[in-house]
């Protein structure tokens, strides 16, 4: 049965690029309510109070933000309901936040070329996988500054699962990657600690540097590290100069680690095969 399947998507690219797009929309639409509700859930678990209510990525109904009316199934279409409604609430015509239509597109746009670069592969299925974990840490980092645990840490142990498999490298590799990911910035955030007096990178970052050397082998690792390096320094450098502020204000830096891991993702190869003829070097 599966075989017929993956023949059928093989040989008919408009339905399997047609099927990704709309995996992609849906799926994006649910990012929206990982990237709302997690902190959220995380923060009700911090927290020692009883709430009354139940509170997780299913109870309640999805709703509007500002009024908390419940969303009409029509109005929930992923996409499509932003557009249709001019980016205003059905219920109360608040201005409906930007990062809701950008995940949803980013998830669509990403699933799409996850398709076209991979085609109908094993490589394809845990590559959306991945990359839809990252767009969650992305989004949560960007707003609350964390890394939850819920998805770093799964997404590490799912790395060394499937490169059992060798899918993206071998198992050593991986093995390897994890370790070295994690103290690398374990190693950093403890001497950075003991220089500033304060808290520069959290061990969250290293968690996901773990898991992107899990899913990739170790020898990914320093490519991940320049590029998310060289992005954060940029980044931060423009927002100190634009909103005129200092050094010791956070700037998560998963955001950047994660935008590092998908170009070392689809292109990691090419640029270290380039790096290494280029100063007759190997790895």
């Amino acid at each position: 049965m599966l075989e017929n399947v993956v023949l059928l998507l093989q040989s008919n690219q408009a339905l399997f690029f047609s099927l990704v797009g709309v995996l992609g929309l849906c799926v994006g639409s649910f990012l929206n309510v990982v990237v709302y509700r997690l902190p959220i859930m995380l923060e009700r678990q911090w927290t020692p109070i009883t709430y009354e209510t139940t509170f997780n990525l299913v109870l309640p109904r999805s709703h509007c933000p500002a009024c908390k009316k419940n969303i009409l199934p029509l109005h929930n279409i992923p996409l499509l309901s932003y557009l249709f409604l001019k980016g205003k609430s059905a219920c109360c015509s608040q201005s409906i936040p930007l990062r809701y239509p950008l995940i949803e597109l980013s998830t669509f746009a990403i699933s799409l070329f996850l398709a076209i670069h991979y085609g109908v592969s094993w490589q394809f299925v845990a590559a959306l996988g991945f990359l839809w974990s990252l767009l969650v840490l992305f989004f949560i980092d960007l707003e609350h500054k964390i890394l939850p645990d819920n998805i770093t840490l799964p997404l590490l142990w799912t790395g060394l699962l499937i490169n059992s498999f060798q899918v993206f490298t071998s198992l050593e590799n991986a093995v390897y990657g994890a370790v070295f990911g994690y103290s690398f910035f374990w190693i950093i955030a403890f001497f950075y600690q003991r220089w500033r007096g304060f808290e520069g990178l959290g061990l969250g970052d290293a968690k996901l540097l773990s898991a992107c050397g899990a899913w990739f082998g170790w020898q990914m690792l320093p490519l991940i590290v320049v590029l998310s390096s060289f992005t954060g320094t940029v980044a931060g450098l423009i927002y100190i100069l634009k909103k005129r502020g200092s050094l010791r204000e956070a700037i998560p830096f998963g955001p950047f680690i994660a935008l590092a891991a998908f170009i070392t993702m689809v292109w990691g190869q090419n640029i270290v095969s380039a790096y290494c003829n280029l100063f007759h070097v190997s790895f």
